[in-house]
């Protein structure tokens, strides 16, 4: 598993706690003039109020999520749907004339159509260690060995990554427990790089699926109180 960044794999980790929770339910829309008075006070730099506006607006990914209903697990629309929402805040521009909400609505549906397309295409990829042809010697050639080498495969982008890896999951396993730790691991590919949901999760470990998405969400609780506000610590 490749992360670019800590904080990126630290976000993906919020993106999907912070916001979404289907046994809490989602906060109600801002009034029109607390969204304004909201939009205005994050353009001023003001992070509370970033938070409300997405926090407020989680109502929309659900909304924009269900028009795909059965296209994709729930959770996992709603968690790209809340990376679309959470891009739609940062780069909401309140004199293009646009409501926070119609804007939004494109980017969500954006985040989710991405999603869609790239699990249609994974369905008919094939694998690069397939067999293409043979060298003289009888060796096998395949689509690995013509794939040009990319930046994040240099044996040392490798190593560095491979150390922040276990940095990560050595500081989680301090503050969770062993089966808030394998679910965790299990959704967000820290064992294998294979990202499950949380029907598969739950089929590994045996518990059901609202079982699993209860202790997801409180783990992830625990790492935003723990890691999260400080996550740069753990990369040194």
């Amino acid at each position: 598993m490749v992360f670019e960044t800590l904080g990126q794999f630290m976000s993906k980790l919020m993106f999907f706690h912070g916001y979404v929770n289907e046994y809490n339910g989602f906060p109600r829309p801002l009034s029109k003039e607390d969204e304004e008075k909201y939009i205005d006070a994050m353009a001023a730099g003001d992070k509370h109020a970033r938070e409300m506006l997405i926090n407020h607006n989680m109502r929309l990914v659900a909304h924009v999520a269900k028009k795909y209903t059965g296209a994709a697990e729930a959770d996992e629309m709603l968690s790209v749907g809340s990376i679309g929402l959470i891009k739609a805040v940062d780069s909401f521009k309140k004199d293009k004339g646009n409501l926070l909400s119609t804007y939004a609505s494109r980017c969500i549906e954006n985040e989710i159509l991405m999603l869609l397309r790239a699990n249609k295409k994974h369905k008919v990829c094939i694998s690069i260690d397939e067999c293409i042809s043979t060298d003289k010697d009888g060796g096998e050639l395949t689509y690995k060995d013509i794939i040009p080498q990319r930046e994040e495969d240099d044996p040392g982008v490798i190593v560095e990554n491979t150390v922040l890896l276990e940095n990560i999951k050595g500081v989680m396993k301090k503050v969770l427990n062993k089966r808030e730790f394998d679910i965790i691991a299990y959704r967000y590919g820290l064992n294998d790089g294979i990202e499950h949901t949380q029907q598969e999760t739950a089929k590994m470990l045996g518990i059901s699926r609202s079982y699993i998405s209860r202790i997801e969400s409180k783990a992830l609780e625990i790492i935003k109180d723990n890691i999260a506000d400080d996550y740069t610590t753990i990369a040194r």
